[in-house]
Protein backbone atom coordinates (compact mmCIF):
# COMPACT_ATOMS: atom_id res chain seq x y z
CA UNK A 1 0.00 0.00 0.00
CA UNK A 2 1.20 3.48 -0.53
CA UNK A 3 -0.47 6.52 0.88
CA UNK A 4 -0.53 9.20 -1.68
CA UNK A 5 -0.47 12.85 -1.05
CA UNK A 6 -4.19 13.58 -0.60
CA UNK A 7 -3.90 10.91 2.17
CA UNK A 8 -5.75 8.60 0.29
CA UNK A 9 -4.04 4.78 -0.34
CA UNK A 10 -3.48 2.61 -3.32
CA UNK A 11 -3.26 -0.90 -3.65
CA UNK A 12 -0.44 -2.02 -5.52
CA UNK A 13 0.00 -5.49 -7.29
CA UNK A 14 3.27 -7.21 -8.52
CA UNK A 15 2.40 -8.13 -11.92
CA UNK A 16 3.67 -6.67 -15.12
CA UNK A 17 0.51 -5.74 -16.24
CA UNK A 18 -0.11 -4.00 -13.26
CA UNK A 19 2.14 -1.43 -14.19
CA UNK A 20 1.61 -1.01 -17.78
CA UNK A 21 -2.17 -0.33 -16.34
CA UNK A 22 -0.36 2.34 -13.91
CA UNK A 23 0.98 4.13 -17.36
CA UNK A 24 -2.26 3.55 -19.48
CA UNK A 25 -4.05 5.52 -16.71
CA UNK A 26 -1.11 8.23 -15.95
CA UNK A 27 -2.11 11.70 -16.28
CA UNK A 28 1.60 13.34 -17.04
CA UNK A 29 2.55 10.08 -19.25
CA UNK A 30 2.96 12.85 -22.21
CA UNK A 31 5.47 14.71 -20.34
CA UNK A 32 8.12 11.82 -21.12
CA UNK A 33 7.97 12.18 -25.05
CA UNK A 34 9.33 15.60 -24.03
CA UNK A 35 12.65 14.02 -23.82
CA UNK A 36 16.11 12.62 -24.86
CA UNK A 37 15.97 9.22 -23.60
CA UNK A 38 19.96 8.07 -23.52
CA UNK A 39 19.79 4.59 -26.09
CA UNK A 40 21.66 1.19 -24.99
CA UNK A 41 23.58 -0.02 -28.35
CA UNK A 42 20.82 -2.17 -29.73
CA UNK A 43 18.79 1.04 -29.75
CA UNK A 44 16.79 0.23 -26.79
CA UNK A 45 16.17 3.24 -24.14
CA UNK A 46 17.95 2.89 -21.00
CA UNK A 47 15.46 2.87 -17.69
CA UNK A 48 17.36 6.02 -16.40
CA UNK A 49 16.47 6.56 -12.47
CA UNK A 50 19.57 8.97 -12.49
CA UNK A 51 17.93 12.22 -12.23
CA UNK A 52 18.84 12.85 -8.87
CA UNK A 53 22.59 13.40 -10.40
CA UNK A 54 22.09 14.86 -13.79
CA UNK A 55 18.35 15.29 -15.00
CA UNK A 56 17.40 14.35 -18.75
CA UNK A 57 17.55 16.95 -21.72
CA UNK A 58 14.17 18.39 -22.66
CA UNK A 59 13.80 18.53 -26.52
CA UNK A 60 12.82 22.07 -26.49
CA UNK A 61 16.42 23.08 -25.13
CA UNK A 62 18.21 22.93 -28.56
CA UNK A 63 15.92 25.41 -30.30
CA UNK A 64 15.86 27.83 -26.75
CA UNK A 65 19.60 27.61 -27.02
CA UNK A 66 19.98 28.41 -30.94
CA UNK A 67 17.99 31.04 -30.50
CA UNK A 68 20.61 32.92 -28.34
CA UNK A 69 23.12 32.20 -30.58
CA UNK A 70 21.20 33.39 -33.48
CA UNK A 71 20.95 36.48 -31.65
CA UNK A 72 24.51 36.87 -30.51
CA UNK A 73 25.14 36.32 -33.90
CA UNK A 74 22.63 38.53 -35.54
CA UNK A 75 22.74 41.40 -32.65
CA UNK A 76 25.89 41.29 -31.15
CA UNK A 77 26.25 43.41 -28.29
CA UNK A 78 22.86 44.62 -29.16
CA UNK A 79 21.13 41.62 -27.75
CA UNK A 80 21.15 42.69 -24.43
CA UNK A 81 18.12 44.93 -25.37
CA UNK A 82 16.95 43.62 -28.33
CA UNK A 83 17.22 39.68 -28.21
CA UNK A 84 13.77 38.04 -28.03
CA UNK A 85 14.59 37.70 -24.49
CA UNK A 86 16.60 40.72 -23.62
CA UNK A 87 19.74 39.67 -22.12
CA UNK A 88 19.99 42.47 -19.54
CA UNK A 89 16.86 41.52 -17.91
CA UNK A 90 17.48 37.41 -18.70
CA UNK A 91 17.12 36.77 -14.95
CA UNK A 92 13.89 38.16 -14.51
CA UNK A 93 12.16 35.65 -16.92
CA UNK A 94 12.60 33.12 -13.37
CA UNK A 95 10.47 35.47 -10.88
CA UNK A 96 7.33 34.01 -10.95
CA UNK A 97 8.03 30.04 -12.20
CA UNK A 98 11.41 30.66 -9.22
CA UNK A 99 8.78 31.57 -6.62
CA UNK A 100 6.61 28.70 -7.55
CA UNK A 101 9.27 26.14 -7.27
CA UNK A 102 10.56 27.22 -4.17
CA UNK A 103 7.46 28.68 -2.33
CA UNK A 104 8.27 32.19 -2.08
CA UNK A 105 6.20 35.21 -1.68
CA UNK A 106 4.75 36.06 -5.01
CA UNK A 107 6.05 39.65 -6.17
CA UNK A 108 8.37 39.87 -3.10
CA UNK A 109 11.85 38.68 -5.78
CA UNK A 110 12.77 36.40 -3.45
CA UNK A 111 14.62 34.18 -5.76
CA UNK A 112 17.24 34.87 -8.40
CA UNK A 113 19.01 32.13 -10.45
CA UNK A 114 22.81 32.69 -10.19
CA UNK A 115 26.17 31.11 -10.49
CA UNK A 116 26.51 27.64 -9.24
CA UNK A 117 25.05 26.47 -5.44
CA UNK A 118 28.30 26.24 -3.82
CA UNK A 119 29.07 30.07 -5.16
CA UNK A 120 25.58 30.93 -3.81
CA UNK A 121 25.96 28.95 -0.55
CA UNK A 122 29.13 30.98 -0.37
CA UNK A 123 27.70 34.17 -0.80
CA UNK A 124 25.02 33.11 1.45
CA UNK A 125 27.30 32.50 4.73
CA UNK A 126 28.95 35.91 4.52
CA UNK A 127 25.39 37.35 4.79
CA UNK A 128 23.69 35.32 7.20
CA UNK A 129 26.78 33.53 9.33
CA UNK A 130 27.01 36.19 11.77
CA UNK A 131 29.39 34.65 14.96
CA UNK A 132 29.50 36.17 18.08
CA UNK A 133 31.84 35.35 21.29
CA UNK A 134 28.67 33.10 22.51
CA UNK A 135 26.71 32.25 19.07
CA UNK A 136 29.30 30.81 16.77
CA UNK A 137 28.33 27.47 15.28
CA UNK A 138 27.18 25.95 12.26
CA UNK A 139 25.11 23.09 12.85
CA UNK A 140 24.70 20.38 9.97
CA UNK A 141 23.60 17.14 9.34
CA UNK A 142 25.81 13.96 8.82
CA UNK A 143 26.83 12.87 6.45
CA UNK A 144 26.62 15.92 4.57
CA UNK A 145 27.22 16.15 1.05
CA UNK A 146 31.22 16.94 0.50
CA UNK A 147 31.16 20.03 -1.44
CA UNK A 148 28.75 21.27 1.54
CA UNK A 149 31.53 20.53 3.97
CA UNK A 150 34.56 21.97 2.25
CA UNK A 151 32.31 25.04 1.39
CA UNK A 152 31.71 25.84 5.61
CA UNK A 153 34.91 24.64 6.58
CA UNK A 154 37.32 27.13 4.23
CA UNK A 155 34.31 29.85 4.87
CA UNK A 156 34.98 29.04 8.92
CA UNK A 157 39.12 29.46 8.36
CA UNK A 158 38.40 32.52 6.05
CA UNK A 159 36.59 34.01 9.44
CA UNK A 160 39.51 32.67 11.99
CA UNK A 161 37.41 30.14 13.28
CA UNK A 162 38.54 26.37 13.74
CA UNK A 163 36.15 23.96 12.09
CA UNK A 164 36.60 21.69 14.68
CA UNK A 165 35.13 23.55 17.49
CA UNK A 166 33.22 25.37 15.24
CA UNK A 167 30.99 23.10 13.00
CA UNK A 168 29.23 20.63 14.53
CA UNK A 169 27.08 17.66 12.52
CA UNK A 170 24.37 15.84 14.01
CA UNK A 171 24.07 12.28 13.39
CA UNK A 172 21.48 8.97 13.24
CA UNK A 173 21.47 7.30 16.17
CA UNK A 174 23.62 3.99 16.70
CA UNK A 175 21.80 1.34 14.32
CA UNK A 176 20.24 3.71 12.34
CA UNK A 177 20.73 5.87 8.79
CA UNK A 178 18.59 8.59 9.39
CA UNK A 179 18.80 11.41 11.46
CA UNK A 180 15.55 12.09 13.68
CA UNK A 181 13.76 15.61 13.58
CA UNK A 182 13.46 15.58 17.47
CA UNK A 183 16.96 14.53 17.91
CA UNK A 184 17.68 18.08 15.65
CA UNK A 185 15.53 19.61 18.01
CA UNK A 186 16.66 18.29 21.25
CA UNK A 187 20.32 19.34 20.20
CA UNK A 188 18.60 23.26 20.01
CA UNK A 189 16.94 22.55 23.05
CA UNK A 190 20.52 22.03 24.74
CA UNK A 191 22.70 24.05 22.81
CA UNK A 192 20.81 26.44 20.28
CA UNK A 193 22.06 29.50 22.11
CA UNK A 194 25.38 28.94 20.57
CA UNK A 195 24.19 27.79 17.15
CA UNK A 196 24.40 31.10 14.96
CA UNK A 197 23.50 29.12 11.57
CA UNK A 198 21.34 25.78 11.26
CA UNK A 199 22.75 24.48 7.68
CA UNK A 200 20.67 21.24 6.79
CA UNK A 201 19.60 19.88 3.15
CA UNK A 202 15.92 19.24 2.10
CA UNK A 203 16.61 15.89 1.26
CA UNK A 204 20.15 14.41 2.23
CA UNK A 205 21.75 13.40 -0.71
CA UNK A 206 23.14 9.77 0.69
CA UNK A 207 19.98 8.45 2.29
CA UNK A 208 17.10 10.19 -0.20
CA UNK A 209 15.52 11.24 3.57
CA UNK A 210 13.53 14.05 3.34
CA UNK A 211 14.08 16.95 6.18
CA UNK A 212 10.85 17.76 8.14
CA UNK A 213 12.16 21.61 6.98
CA UNK A 214 9.17 23.36 8.47
CA UNK A 215 9.46 21.77 11.62
CA UNK A 216 13.37 22.35 12.11
CA UNK A 217 13.42 26.07 10.94
CA UNK A 218 10.79 26.93 13.12
CA UNK A 219 13.19 25.24 16.32
CA UNK A 220 16.07 27.12 14.77
CA UNK A 221 14.10 30.50 14.93
CA UNK A 222 13.00 30.10 18.50
CA UNK A 223 16.31 29.44 19.37
CA UNK A 224 17.51 32.83 17.84
CA UNK A 225 19.81 30.79 14.89
CA UNK A 226 19.60 31.61 11.36
CA UNK A 227 18.09 29.12 8.96
CA UNK A 228 19.64 27.84 5.71
CA UNK A 229 18.55 24.92 3.52
CA UNK A 230 20.65 23.19 0.85
CA UNK A 231 18.10 22.04 -1.80
CA UNK A 232 20.26 20.31 -4.22
CA UNK A 233 18.15 17.39 -3.65
CA UNK A 234 14.79 19.07 -2.70
CA UNK A 235 14.01 21.77 -5.62
CA UNK A 236 12.02 20.15 -8.22
CA UNK A 237 11.75 17.05 -6.37
CA UNK A 238 8.97 17.85 -3.17
CA UNK A 239 6.93 20.87 -2.34
CA UNK A 240 8.72 23.55 -1.04
CA UNK A 241 7.60 26.69 1.44
CA UNK A 242 10.37 28.62 1.71
CA UNK A 243 8.69 32.28 2.57
CA UNK A 244 6.04 30.66 5.15
CA UNK A 245 8.43 28.41 6.87
CA UNK A 246 10.86 31.98 7.44
CA UNK A 247 13.81 30.21 5.86
CA UNK A 248 16.56 32.86 5.67
CA UNK A 249 18.08 31.79 2.54
CA UNK A 250 18.23 28.73 0.22
CA UNK A 251 20.29 27.53 -2.62
CA UNK A 252 19.86 24.83 -4.84
CA UNK A 253 21.22 23.56 -8.67
CA UNK A 254 18.97 23.07 -11.48
CA UNK A 255 20.78 20.37 -13.27
CA UNK A 256 19.38 17.20 -11.01
CA UNK A 257 15.50 17.57 -11.12
CA UNK A 258 15.10 20.60 -13.15
CA UNK A 259 17.06 18.85 -15.69
CA UNK A 260 18.92 22.12 -16.25
CA UNK A 261 22.05 20.77 -18.15
CA UNK A 262 25.26 19.82 -16.72
CA UNK A 263 26.87 22.98 -15.26
CA UNK A 264 23.75 25.05 -15.14
CA UNK A 265 22.63 28.71 -13.48
CA UNK A 266 21.98 27.65 -9.80
CA UNK A 267 19.17 29.20 -7.85
CA UNK A 268 19.44 31.57 -4.68
CA UNK A 269 15.90 32.19 -2.59
CA UNK A 270 16.60 34.68 0.35
CA UNK A 271 13.63 35.98 2.21
CA UNK A 272 12.00 39.22 2.18
CA UNK A 273 12.71 40.26 5.74
CA UNK A 274 16.49 40.10 4.23
CA UNK A 275 15.80 41.25 0.87
CA UNK A 276 15.87 45.18 1.55
CA UNK A 277 18.51 45.47 4.10
CA UNK A 278 21.54 47.20 2.34
CA UNK A 279 23.82 47.11 5.55
CA UNK A 280 23.73 43.31 5.42
CA UNK A 281 27.01 42.40 4.75
CA UNK A 282 27.34 40.36 1.26
CA UNK A 283 30.26 40.66 -1.37
CA UNK A 284 28.91 42.58 -4.18
CA UNK A 285 29.29 42.57 -7.89
CA UNK A 286 27.29 44.90 -10.60
CA UNK A 287 24.38 42.74 -11.53
CA UNK A 288 23.67 43.01 -8.30
CA UNK A 289 23.60 46.73 -8.07
CA UNK A 290 20.66 49.30 -8.94
CA UNK A 291 20.16 48.20 -12.46
CA UNK A 292 18.85 51.79 -13.31
CA UNK A 293 22.53 53.22 -12.84
CA UNK A 294 24.32 50.15 -13.01
CA UNK A 295 26.09 51.09 -16.52
CA UNK A 296 26.82 54.65 -15.39
CA UNK A 297 30.54 53.56 -14.90
CA UNK A 298 31.86 56.95 -14.75
CA UNK A 299 29.90 57.52 -11.29
CA UNK A 300 32.25 55.16 -9.41
CA UNK A 301 29.89 55.61 -6.53
CA UNK A 302 29.29 52.71 -3.51
CA UNK A 303 27.20 49.55 -4.18
CA UNK A 304 23.98 49.95 -4.19
CA UNK A 305 22.45 46.80 -3.78
CA UNK A 306 18.30 46.43 -5.76
CA UNK A 307 15.86 45.14 -3.59
CA UNK A 308 15.60 41.12 -3.14
CA UNK A 309 17.22 38.10 -3.35
CA UNK A 310 18.33 39.92 -7.04
CA UNK A 311 21.33 42.38 -4.77
CA UNK A 312 23.25 39.07 -3.99
CA UNK A 313 24.02 38.81 -7.89
CA UNK A 314 28.05 39.35 -8.71
CA UNK A 315 28.28 39.14 -12.69
CA UNK A 316 26.39 39.07 -15.61
CA UNK A 317 23.89 36.33 -16.50
CA UNK A 318 25.55 33.19 -18.38
CA UNK A 319 22.77 33.02 -21.02
CA UNK A 320 23.47 30.30 -23.07
CA UNK A 321 23.12 28.54 -19.43
CA UNK A 322 20.13 29.93 -18.39
CA UNK A 323 18.07 29.04 -21.86
CA UNK A 324 17.60 24.91 -20.68
CA UNK A 325 16.36 25.85 -17.18
CA UNK A 326 13.78 28.25 -19.12
CA UNK A 327 13.00 25.49 -21.33
CA UNK A 328 12.44 23.14 -18.59
CA UNK A 329 10.67 25.22 -16.04
CA UNK A 330 8.08 25.48 -18.13
CA UNK A 331 7.07 22.26 -18.34
CA UNK A 332 7.02 22.74 -14.44
CA UNK A 333 4.51 25.39 -14.51
CA UNK A 334 2.30 23.38 -16.53
CA UNK A 335 2.54 20.56 -14.70
CA UNK A 336 2.55 21.68 -11.30
CA UNK A 337 4.41 20.47 -8.11
CA UNK A 338 1.47 18.71 -6.66
CA UNK A 339 1.03 16.70 -9.39
CA UNK A 340 4.72 15.95 -9.81
CA UNK A 341 4.78 15.45 -6.15
CA UNK A 342 1.78 13.09 -6.13
CA UNK A 343 3.21 10.49 -9.39
CA UNK A 344 6.66 10.68 -7.29
CA UNK A 345 4.92 9.31 -4.64
CA UNK A 346 3.24 6.38 -6.77
CA UNK A 347 6.23 5.89 -8.43
CA UNK A 348 8.67 5.22 -5.68
CA UNK A 349 6.30 3.83 -3.55
CA UNK A 350 5.94 1.06 -5.97
CA UNK A 351 9.28 0.21 -6.12
CA UNK A 352 9.44 0.21 -2.54
CA UNK A 353 6.45 -2.31 -2.90
CA UNK A 354 8.57 -4.25 -5.40
CA UNK A 355 11.62 -4.16 -3.85
CA UNK A 356 10.12 -5.69 -0.27
CA UNK A 357 8.30 -8.21 -2.00
CA UNK A 358 11.74 -9.99 -3.23
CA UNK A 359 12.47 -10.68 0.72
CA UNK A 360 16.19 -10.47 -0.07
CA UNK A 361 18.17 -10.46 3.34
CA UNK A 362 21.31 -8.88 0.60
CA UNK A 363 19.76 -5.24 1.01
CA UNK A 364 17.29 -3.17 3.05
CA UNK A 365 16.27 0.42 1.92
CA UNK A 366 17.33 3.18 3.96
CA UNK A 367 15.05 5.99 3.05
CA UNK A 368 12.60 6.37 5.17
CA UNK A 369 8.84 5.21 4.74
CA UNK A 370 6.78 7.46 5.84
CA UNK A 371 5.74 8.83 2.22
CA UNK A 372 6.48 12.65 3.26
CA UNK A 373 10.30 11.56 4.26
CA UNK A 374 11.02 10.43 0.88
CA UNK A 375 11.23 12.20 -2.91
CA UNK A 376 12.17 10.33 -5.76
CA UNK A 377 14.99 8.51 -4.43
CA UNK A 378 15.19 5.34 -2.70
CA UNK A 379 18.83 4.43 -1.05
CA UNK A 380 19.69 0.90 -1.06
CA UNK A 381 22.13 -0.76 0.99
CA UNK A 382 23.92 -3.61 -0.26
CA UNK A 383 25.18 -6.31 1.99
CA UNK A 384 27.47 -8.13 -0.16
CA UNK A 385 29.51 -6.77 -2.76
CA UNK A 386 27.75 -4.07 -3.64
CA UNK A 387 29.66 -2.14 -6.37
CA UNK A 388 30.09 -5.59 -8.30
CA UNK A 389 26.34 -5.49 -8.03
CA UNK A 390 25.95 -2.22 -9.33
CA UNK A 391 27.91 -2.88 -12.27
CA UNK A 392 25.65 -5.88 -13.05
CA UNK A 393 22.48 -3.46 -13.28
CA UNK A 394 24.41 -0.83 -15.45
CA UNK A 395 25.41 -3.64 -17.96
CA UNK A 396 21.54 -4.78 -18.36
CA UNK A 397 20.49 -1.77 -18.57
CA UNK A 398 19.53 0.49 -15.83
CA UNK A 399 21.07 3.46 -15.24
CA UNK A 400 21.43 4.10 -11.60
CA UNK A 401 24.38 5.66 -8.92
CA UNK A 402 26.73 4.06 -6.54
CA UNK A 403 27.38 5.87 -4.07
CA UNK A 404 30.70 4.67 -1.77
CA UNK A 405 30.67 2.37 0.33
CA UNK A 406 27.75 0.32 -0.54
CA UNK A 407 24.52 2.14 -1.32
CA UNK A 408 22.69 2.19 -4.75
CA UNK A 409 20.87 4.82 -5.42
CA UNK A 410 17.87 4.54 -7.79
CA UNK A 411 15.52 7.85 -8.54
CA UNK A 412 12.65 7.33 -10.58
CA UNK A 413 11.24 10.98 -11.72
CA UNK A 414 7.56 12.10 -12.75
CA UNK A 415 8.26 13.40 -15.49
CA UNK A 416 9.94 11.33 -17.80
CA UNK A 417 10.06 8.14 -15.71
CA UNK A 418 7.50 5.03 -16.27
CA UNK A 419 5.89 2.46 -13.90
CA UNK A 420 6.64 -0.29 -16.68
CA UNK A 421 10.60 1.20 -15.68
CA UNK A 422 10.30 0.73 -12.54
CA UNK A 423 8.85 -2.65 -12.54
CA UNK A 424 12.10 -4.35 -15.22
CA UNK A 425 14.35 -1.99 -12.69
CA UNK A 426 13.00 -4.24 -9.92
CA UNK A 427 13.46 -7.28 -11.94
CA UNK A 428 17.11 -6.14 -13.05
CA UNK A 429 17.95 -5.39 -9.59
CA UNK A 430 16.95 -8.35 -8.09
CA UNK A 431 17.97 -10.71 -10.03
CA UNK A 432 21.47 -9.34 -9.33
CA UNK A 433 21.26 -9.21 -5.64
Amino acid sequence: MSRTESGATTAFEPSQEFARHLDETDSLREYRDRFHIPRRPNGEPVIYFAGNSLGLQPKTVRAMVEQELDDWAELAVDAHRKARTPWYSYHEVFGESGERLVGALPGAGEVVMMNSLTINLHLMLVSFFRPTPKRHKILMEYPAFPSDLYAVRTHLRSRGLDPNDTLVQIKPREGEHTVRTEDIEGFLDEQGEQIALVLLPGVNFHTGQVFDMARIAAAARNHGCAVGLQLAHAAGNVQLHLHDWEVDFAVWCSYKYLNAGPGAIAGCFVHEKHGNAPDLPRLAGWWGDDPETRFQMHLQRDFVPQPGAAGWQVSNPPILSMAPLKASLEMFDEVGMDALRHKSGQLTGYLRFLLQRSSNDRFEIITPSDPDAQGCQLSILVHDQPRHRHEAVLAEGAVCDFREPNIIRAAPVPLYNTFHEVWRFTQILTANL
